[in-house]
């Protein structure tokens, strides 16, 4: 009989996007039962992956009322499964995870920690946020920061010890499946007519943008620079991939009308494969506030697309300066913008950078290698408790 391992996220989303196949690798070895917030994508998730799943609301923002029902429906799961391991993900399933598991008596409780928006906080919020973090980290047996600078990050707050801390191998959440982002003969075809579909000439530069377009993913940033890059160079695309979040994180109004009414910015919705629209793009510009650990940047990489970063934790660990990207300060916008316009004008460096881009993430992020040392993790623990448990 295997043994149970269930895995939290706050939202399904996250089970099908940043650990997509994971789960279906690690129900090889394990009972696997993935929990989130109900909906379609979790159903989609039980289907893709292969293993069970049970629905339990969670909201991403602090609502103490439904927080505490999700704590009681976690709590009641788990005394029901008695699994050996939960691991959770993203902040609010940690705190609320980990603290049901420590009640319910599961032996294992891992949390990966991949970006902490208590970062762009003040005041009181940001308060509230390092205790969560903290009470999160206090009920776990074992963190695993997503970035050595995030690890560093979490020390120099002490929200944990040293001990509870490991960061598996080059960071990242899930690693990256190289050979699915690899182009081939179907991906040029659907590339092709997409640059179709939105009326792309041969010779536009295109740079993308792929995420949730909210503030602090540096949407403000990069539209005003764009706005005023394409005021001297008119043969210039910038193409928004992602969902608004107007109840989070709202753009301003201002920048959401230049989105609107700009035509050489096309504003797309989340999608289901992002691999066609980083074929037809020439940049990726991703100038975020904060991250864990970002797939996006890889995923551009391994089509050999250079990737504009900012100078914080995880981008500045997948992208090197003037190796296969540019790295950039926070929140400058004058600094992305030449960023931009030296890899339209300077071809040297471009070619430089795209020659790098794909040899680097495959050495350093290969997805099935990530699973390999996460299960590793997996079975040091379990022997562990076992160890720890017969000396009693």
């Amino acid at each position: 009989m295997k043994t149970k391992l269930v895995r939290v996220t706050t939202v399904p989303i996250s089970l099908k996007v940043l650990l997509r196949q994971q789960l279906k690798f690690m129900s090889a070895h394990f009972d696997v039962l993935a929990v989130s917030s109900p909906g379609l994508i979790l159903e989609e998730v039980r289907m893709a992956e292969g293993v069970r799943t049970a629905p339990v609301a969670m909201t991403r923002a602090i609502t103490p009322v439904n927080d505490l029902k999700a704590l009681w429906r976690l709590y009641r799961l788990f005394k029901k499964e008695h699994p050996a391991i939960v691991h959770t993900h993203t902040p609010k399933a940690g705190l609320l995870g980990m603290m049901a598991a420590r009640m319910a008596g599961v032996p294992i409780r891992l949390h990966t920690v991949a970006g902490l928006p208590l970062m762009e906080n003040k005041g009181l919020r940001k308060k509230i946020l390092e205790w969560a973090e903290r009470l999160t980290y206090t009920c776990a047996t074992r963190i695993y920061p997503n970035s050595g600078n995030l690890a560093s990050f979490l020390l120099d707050k002490g929200f944990c010890t040293a001990q509870k801390i490991q960061v598996l191998g080059n960071g990242s959440s899930n690693g990256i499946d190289t050979d699915f982002f690899q182009k081939n003969e179907a991906l040029t075809i659907a590339a092709g007519t997409l640059r179709e579909h939105l009326s792309l000439k041969e010779e536009d530069f295109v740079f993308v943008f792929i995420g949730r377009l909210v503030r602090d993913k540096g949407i403000e940033e990069l539209v005003s620079a764009f706005t005023a890059l394409r005021a001297q160079y008119p043969g210039i695309k910038l193409l928004l991939v992602g969902p608004y979040e107007p109840g989070l994180d709202p753009l301003s109004v201002a920048t959401m009308d230049t989105i609107a009414t700009n035509e050489a910015i096309i504003q797309v919705d989340f999608q289901q494969d992002i691999r066609p629209w980083l074929m037809i793009s020439q940049v990726l510009v991703f100038p975020s506030y904060r991250e864990g650990f970002p797939n996006v940047p890889m995923q551009a990489g391994c089509f050999h697309v250079p990737a504009i970063v900012t100078n914080i934790n995880g981008c500045n660990e997948i992208i090197e300066h003037e190796h296969n990207g540019l790295v950039i300060p926070v929140k400058d916008m004058p600094a992305l913008r030449d960023a931009m316009e030296r890899l339209m004008t300077n071809k040297a460096l471009y070619n430089h950078l795209k020659s790098n881009a794909r040899q680097l993430i495959t050495d350093r992020y290969d997805q099935k290698h990530f699973w390999g040392l996460l299960l590793n993790e997996y079975q040091q623990q379990l022997n562990k408790h076992v160890t720890v448990s017969s000396s009693h």
